[in-house]
């Protein structure tokens, strides 16, 4: 087409490229009629009709968002392979005959061709909580509560912390010391792929909704004694005439009879705000974990899980040295609840 363009005739060209002119003729008419991109592709072409028909196809889709278990395998999803053979063997019998002989590319056109991936699993989070917008109202009233005390200033007779646990954190040693970046050889910390655990710890968190404050504990375990030493701690640190309000979850240690045996000695000095089952996300102390996890827990390594409990009290020392108040920004579903 360049040289078509630049004014050669056929033959010339035909010569040039090493082509017949009746070749060379066919590609210039089509680029001339349908334009010289469209020329470079070869059109579409069936050379016979399908023989798998559209109902032969529906049942390979209806087949296919089926759990292969339920039909004697031992895979929860289908593959292509397995799916392929299912359809061979039991097409027949189903009354299509035409997929006989389906090969898994022939399944894997016939799914591509329309919407439904059964082989994709997407997760999702059914509420369980038949009282999930009450009780998310009640922890963004709370907030809101919070951000006009501190717009207001003043003494706070309510101080609101939110409390939580972040378990399962392991203390992991190296067993090689990590080399130092060195110009020309390695430009980053070279750590040996091997480790050695050494133990795991929970972090106990309650950060002040009013001025950052964290109050942390690490614990080898997570129960209600643990959580109790966490209160303690808080019933030492705020002033006695204030209420301590606690925003947390449900979980077992906060609710178990020793820590009501507890809160009984110390009446009306704490008040529980729990947010809804599966609303983790709706308890701003989860932004202190975070936080936590991008800084002074990231690539951590210690040679001893006393260390380990050292180094993080270390950090939210760190973090109480200039602490940044954690705030709750939309309040929208307070007006769609």
């Amino acid at each position: 087409m360049l040289r078509y363009h630049s004014g050669e005739n056929i033959a010339q060209i035909a010569r040039a490229v090493g082509m017949t002119r009746k070749s060379v003729g066919k590609w210039v008419t089509k680029a001339l009629a349908v334009g010289s991109g469209a020329a470079l592709k070869d059109a579409y072409h069936r050379p016979k009709e399908p023989t798998i028909t559209e109902d032969a196809k529906a049942w390979v889709v209806h087949l296919a968002c089926a759990k292969p278990k339920d039909l004697g395998y031992a895979s929860e999803v289908w593959t292509r392979s397995t799916l392929a053979r299912h359809v061979r063997e039991n097409g027949p019998r189903a009354g299509y005959g035409s997929l006989a002989h389906a090969a898994k590319a022939t399944v894997h056109r016939i799914l591509a061709d329309q919407p439904l991936h059964p082989e994709k699993v997407k997760y999702y989070l059914e509420r369980r909580d038949p009282e999930f917008e009450a009780k998310m109202r009640e922890v963004l009233l709370v907030y809101q509560e919070v951000a006009l005390q501190n717009q207001k200033g003043g003494v706070i007779s309510v101080v609101t912390v939110s409390v939580d646990e972040k378990p399962g954190l392991q203390a992991i040693a190296n067993t090689a010391p990590d080399l130092p970046p060195v110009p020309g050889q390695h430009p980053r910390i070279g750590r040996d792929h091997e480790y050695k655990r050494l133990g795991t710890c929970s972090i106990l968190a309650a950060l002040d909704l009013h001025n950052g404050h964290v109050t942390a504990r690490v614990e080898r375990r997570h129960r209600s004694r643990e959580f109790i030493a966490l209160l303690k701690d808080l019933d030492a640190y705020y002033p006695g005439e204030s209420v301590i309000r606690l925003i947390m979850d449900n979980h077992s240690a906060h609710l178990s009879q020793e820590t009501q045996t507890f809160l009984a000695t110390r009446p009306n000095r704490f008040q529980y705000v729990l947010i809804p089952k599966h609303g983790s996300w709706l308890n701003i102390v989860e932004t202190l974990f975070g936080k936590m996890a991008r800084t002074f827990l990231r690539h951590i390594r210690v040679q001893s899980w006393e260390e380990l409990h050292a180094r993080i009290l270390k950090g939210v020392a760190e973090i109480n040295a200039a602490p940044v108040v954690h705030r709750w920004k939309k309040f929208e579903a307070l007006t769609t609840v």
